[in-house]
């Protein structure tokens, strides 16, 4: 072989060499890229419009409509306050005039105005989601996987895109628990206050944000004691319990979520009156809804409807709701995360109305408590694999009651049970399994 041959063989194993390398580098790139949360969640955003667009079509060429019932709902509410009304004038409007006021685009711009501003909260959420998990010490990489998890569900993917706001309160609450673990209590009390002005139900999550923003362990060099245990460190009950419940950082998070809520609440008073509380909070409170629904109470409600056991029936539905919620908030507040996910899954479980939005309530905690739950991937999928079976359960009975016209309400009602029951045990061997983890120390 002549000298020039061997060059030539040498640069084209150069060139090939270089190539490899160049193409290996581009690989890299590109994972690195499609694993950003940046990329993630335009990809998530994408593939919502793609789903509002394609909702567009049925609604117009298919007897069975993409969009929510309720996303009409809200407009017709938006309309009239473009009008200068009362958007309770819309008969079934239960929600606070905001939610019509952020949807009167819907009138004046483009009927699909909702509908993407609420997969745009959607995507925040997966994002807060990418940000706890990286308060929480997961790397990047698994953060960015959390996020996925809520991003590419398809539930909250079609929730959204169908036009309910439940992404809404999603933000609101994520945004609660994130600001709190990086010690802004002031942003955390606000988004607090503002998510209970959205739905009542997270005020459940007062009491363990409380006791975290003024935990010892969390704001100063105190040894690290969680609430029994600071009990039985200091001497003089009074005492113990006027400084333990007058933390400065507790009655700044309380002063500032009350100030935020009163406020709101006084000055939507002042533009619409009674009928504000009545849609906003007293409904959802006296609600008893005789309906098919998920909730084991649905059919015992729908039998005493109209006595005096009715309303007998609906304040004792709120006890269980009341301890475990307590329980719950007191002994996990630590794990903010976990212990919100925990009281969230027992209030839906043992609610007196249940409906499958309602499962987005803790579905938007779920990704963040795998750290939290020492469990093998064998009864993750067995466990899973009950609520989706059950929850078809039920969805098969319903369909028969409500299209087919058939008398199955004990059969509704004994599916409800059987859902119920595997969300207890889901619920037992979350707490059973359970890995006390240390309080976050990570701030921004």
């Amino acid at each position: 072989m002549s000298a020039e041959s061997r060059h030539l063989d040498l640069a084209l194993e150069m060139d090939h060499g270089m190539q490899a390398r160049l193409h290996s580098t581009n690989m890299a790139d590109a994972k690195k890229v499609c694993s950003s949360i940046g990329f993630t969640c335009f990809a998530a955003f994408l593939f919502r419009i793609c789903l509002i667009a394609y909702g567009e079509w049925q609604d117009k060429n298919m007897v069975v409509k993409y969009t929510d019932i309720d996303y009409h709902v809200f407009t017709d509410a938006a309309r009239h306050v473009v009008e200068g009304n009362s958007p309770y004038l819309r008969p079934t409007y239960r929600y606070t005039p905001l939610l019509s006021i952020l949807l009167t685009p819907n009138i004046t711009l483009h009927m699909c105005f909702g509908k993407v501003l609420f997969v745009i909260f959607d995507v925040i959420a997966g994002y807060l989601l990418y940000k706890i998990a990286g308060v929480q010490g997961r790397s990047d990489r698994i953060a960015v996987l959390t996020s996925w998890l809520w991003l590419f569900n398809p539930l909250p993917l079609t929730v959204s895109t169908r036009g309910n706001a439940e992404s809404i309160m999603a933000v609101l609450v994520l945004a609660s628990i994130y600001f709190a673990l990086v010690k802004h209590v002031s942003v955390s009390a606000i988004f607090f206050a503002l998510s209970v002005h959205f739905k009542i139900f997270p005020i459940i999550y007062g009491l363990p944000l409380v006791l975290l923003v003024g935990d010892y362990a969390y704001n100063s060099k105190k040894p690290d004691v969680g609430v029994t245990e600071y009990y039985h460190t200091e001497t003089g009950y009074i005492h113990r319990a006027f400084k333990f419940i007058l933390h400065s950082q507790r009655v700044k998070f309380a002063v500032i979520a009350a100030v935020t809520f009163l406020g709101l609440t006084g000055l939507l008073y002042a533009r619409y009156g009674f009928e504000f509380l009545e849609h906003t909070y007293l409904y959802h409170v006296t609600r008893r809804d005789v309906k098919h629904n998920f909730s084991v109470y649905f059919y015992m409600m729908y039998l005493v409807e109209g006595s005096r056991w009715a309303s007998v029936l609906g304040l004792a539905s709120f006890v269980p709701q009341l301890i475990l919620t307590v329980t719950f908030g007191t002994v996990y507040y630590r794990d903010l995360p976990f212990c919100c996910f925990v009281q969230t899954f027992a209030f839906v479980t043992f609610n007196k109305v249940c409906t499958s939005q309602y499962f987005l309530w803790y579905l938007c905690l779920l990704p963040l408590i795998g750290d939290s739950v020492n469990i093998s991937l064998k009864k993750v999928i067995v466990l899973t694999a009950s609520w989706f079976t059950s929850q078809a359960l039920w969805l098969t009975t319903a369909y028969y009651l409500e299209f087919e016209g058939m008398n199955t309400f004990v059969f509704v009602w004994a599916a409800g049970v059987v859902f119920f029951i595997v969300n207890i045990v889901i619920l037992n061997q979350l707490v059973r399994h359970y890995q006390r983890k240390p309080l976050m120390n990570k701030a921004e």
